[in-house]
């Protein structure tokens, strides 16, 4: 297929990597096809708006270390659920045709895609309608169905093993129970990486629900055997045996609306009141997002943006590009929207961290 021009957009929360994935993007269009690139600001949000800008090399120049996206994003923004304050009650209308024809005006001939299930749910709808969409998959939580990691979750766990790190002095110090909690949404993959990677003595992820008497009892043991500290681990959507996850908010214009946060305060209250354990709560939050990639993610991001560019100049759209092993290949958008990839139970991962003593809270 003959490419002219291309457009670029980042959606759903920023993440590192993504930058890598542009600068891979617009250096090989320009660098070995001579395309014009063509930036939408804010994710599916710059073509409800209208709001672009043209991306040369200079753009894209200096951009490979840093965090966040270069072309902003919004993970809000949905075409299909735009929402509208009609008399002061919110109500959601479709404008998925004014972006089909927005994107006819451009004259593009192919729209890159980078996001993480949402994004990749509302692209595939895009190209049911005649857009030319090649998906590129973006998360910290690691849940995009048919990849066997995405970009940003290196560097999310990186952060967890280092907050992880630090915490032992003061846990050690004064005897306490320290719980970290971290994101991920519905997976535990963040929990269960960044813990094992930390030496986290209790990792709790939402595959799993736990037994606070079982977290108790280890607390306890810990502390019979000389070991007057214990470091817990647990994902925002992790929650008890026959209990509920703890929401923190609801976010009604978002596709996504409900934001899990605080089942670490609730556990470190349990745990205080069952046991008579000082128990302290961190909640990593957004620094698990920002800062500059792992050198991992800033080689991954830089494969999924050149060849995703390969993959639109054979024409193979409403494809979505995934690593297998070491090679990087391509799997329908069908396959991926609407699901998510969660921990097995059977993962060797999780497998490992029982046997050197870690507890699930099973």
């Amino acid at each position: 297929m003959k490419i002219k021009k291309i457009g670029i957009l980042t959606g759903g929360g920023d993440c590192p990597g993504l930058n890598a994935v542009i600068r891979g993007i617009t250096k090989k269009s320009i660098f070995e096809y001579n395309l014009k690139v063509i930036g939408i600001i804010d994710g599916f949000s710059g073509l409800l708006s209208r709001n672009i800008k043209r991306l040369k090399v200079e753009d894209v120049s200096g951009i490979l270390s840093l965090g966040g996206t270069i072309l902003g994003t919004s993970n809000i923004a949905n075409p299909f659920r735009v929402p509208i304050n009609d008399g002061g009650k919110l109500k959601f209308e479709d404008h998925s045709e004014g972006v089909l024809d927005y994107y006819k005006r451009l004259k593009l001939d192919a729209l890159f895609c980078i996001g993480g299930d949402g994004t990749l749910t509302i692209a595939h709808r895009l190209v049911k309608m005649g857009i030319n969409i090649i998906g590129i998959p973006k998360t910290i939580d690691n849940d995009i169905f048919e990849t066997d990691v995405t970009f940003g979750f290196d560097s999310a766990v990186e952060t967890i093993a280092r907050a992880t790190d630090t915490l032992h002095s003061t846990a050690m110090s004064h005897h306490r129970v320290m719980i970290l909690e971290v994101m991920g949404r519905n997976a535990g993959w963040l929990a269960l990486y960044g813990g094992l990677a930390g030496g986290g003595d209790i990792i709790l992820i939402p595959e799993i629900p736990y037994n606070i008497d079982n977290i108790c009892e280890k607390v306890k043991q810990r502390n019979l055997h000389g070991k007057r500290f214990s470091i817990i681990v647990i994902s925002e959507g992790a929650r008890p045996i026959r209990g509920r996850k703890v929401i923190k908010r609801i976010v009604k214009k978002s596709t996504d609306p409900v934001r899990y946060g605080g089942i670490g305060i609730k556990l470190g209250r349990d745990i205080e009141r069952r046991t008579g354990l000082e128990t302290r709560v961190t909640i990593l939050g957004h620094l698990q997002r920002s800062g500059s990639p792992t050198a991992f993610d800033r080689i991954l991001g830089s494969r999924f943006g050149t060849d995703a560019l390969d993959l639109a100049l054979k024409g193979e759209f409403g494809n979505m590009v995934a690593l297998k092993g070491e090679t990087i290949s391509s799997v329908s958008l069908q396959e991926v929207s609407g699901r998510q990839r969660l921990v097995p139970l059977d993962s060797s991962v999780l497998i490992s961290a029982r046997s050197v003593g870690t507890s699930f809270g099973d």
